[in-house]
């Protein structure tokens, strides 16, 4: 509904970003929660309005709700290595106080809350759907909080019927991400990127422009109220493709493979190291690494094309150039692949 306002969390960050983008574009009012001193880069030239505030800083949020409509919630704090505790304040207690406050003013038509499918066990999947579970033992912070923040929301989903969707993407590609494509850059320079076993199971890819289309449809659409949905491309990538798309943007050579099995027993070690020597950055490799590199993570969105109307345009050829792009510094303004 247009002239409605939306609060977007998160909006410093890709997902967010692009989220205010398009409300803005869609005619809606857009305000932002943002800490004082954080990089404001991706919301240049936007027209938005920011709030001043911090999901550890419960006092600071009554005001960022004061007069919202919309909630998408896209604050998180992410990455694949730290205590859980971290990730935690902010991925769990922060959204209670959003909620507490949310509750406290009783005015939300609609809130979207952007998971992750990293939520599901740490597995292969092939046409997994959403009645599988969400895991609480996941393989990192970052991914077990995920899950604790589905549990808090579904509580009060189904104890305070609170007007909410949940929304899973995969691996986020576009313009704007900053962990784990630039991450990957740094590893081609320094010449250790490797396929892990064959490189032909898939990866769960999902574009930024493709997400925020759901988030659009989710905000206005009746049936999405109390549901999940996953959310990912219409064409998975082998992880053969993603790396030799990175590699011929860059002009490295195509990377070798190496035995899952060696790397498999290597991970404990190398965990382990890393722990003890209290390294803040995640090392080369992890068990979330595995995941990420050689697991095959298909993930079913008949639900979201059926019920959101949700039909992914954009392909991973058209939008990992712009990701590219703006991970190697070429492309100065943010801006999406259209399908």
């Amino acid at each position: 509904m247009k002239n409605e306002r939306i609060l977007v969390t998160g909006a410093t960050g890709m997902i967010g970003s692009f989220v205010a983008r398009r409300a803005v574009e869609e005619g809606y009012n857009v305000r932002v929660l943002a800490r004082k001193n954080s990089d404001r880069t991706l919301l240049q030239g936007l027209d938005v309005e920011y709030a001043i505030g911090d999901l550890a800083d419960q006092a600071s949020l009554p005001m960022a709700l004061e007069g919202v409509d919309v909630v998408v919630h896209a604050a998180a704090h992410i990455g694949d290595w730290g205590p859980a505790e971290i990730y935690r304040q902010i991925n769990v207690v922060g959204l209670e106080h959003l909620l507490t406050c949310a509750m406290q003013k009783g005015q939300l038509r609609r809130w979207v809350q952007v998971s992750s499918l990293g939520v599901y066990p740490a597995r292969d999947h092939f046409g997994t759907d959403e009645e599988t579970p969400p895991s609480l033992t996941g393989l990192d912070g970052y991914t077990r909080t995920k899950a604790e923040a589905e549990i808090v929301l579904k509580r009060y989903m189904d104890e305070y019927k609170f007007p909410a969707t949940i929304l899973r993407p995969g691996f986020t590609y576009g313009p704007g991400e900053r962990a784990v494509i630039p991450r990957l850059l740094k590893r081609f320079d320094q010449g250790i990127v490797k396929f892990l076993g064959n490189g032909m199971k898939v990866l769960n890819n999902t574009y930024v422009g493709n997400f925020v289309d759901a988030v659009l449809l989710a905000i206005d659409n009746e049936k999405a109220v109390g549901q999940t949905f996953n959310i990912r491309d219409q064409r998975l990538v082998t992880r053969v493709e993603y790396l030799t798309t990175v590699a011929s943007y860059l002009g490295k050579p195509i990377p070798r493979h190496v035995p899952l099995g060696i790397v498999k027993f290597l991970v404990p070690f190398v965990e382990g190291w890393a722990s003890l020597i209290g390294s803040k950055e995640s090392p080369v490799l992890t068990r979330a690494t595995i995941k990420f590199m050689a697991m095959n993570l298909d993930f079913s969105i008949d639900k979201a094309t059926s019920i959101l109307g949700y039909a992914p345009a954009v392909d991973f050829q058209q939008g990992m150039p712009d990701a590219l792009e703006w991970a190697t510094g070429k492309m100065k303004v943010p801006r999406l692949v259209k399908g």
